[in-house]
């Protein structure tokens, strides 16, 4: 591997891959509306009660 040429950028641009989507996820996290977390929890709870319904 070591005779190889440039293969050590290869994790470079893994990990800064790996970095990047990470720090956008924390970001959307903490900037989220607390509104649209709620109803997005909400969401298997209203689906499982609509395929009860359904059933009977």
């Amino acid at each position: 591997m070591e005779s190889i040429e440039g293969i050590a950028t290869y994790p470079m641009i893994s990990l800064l891959i790996f970095f990047v989507f990470f720090v956008l996820l924390f970001w959307w996290v903490f900037t989220a509306r607390k509104e649209y977390i709620k109803e997005v929890s909400e969401l298997p709870l209203e689906d499982n009660n609509q395929n009860n319904t359904q059933a009977l």
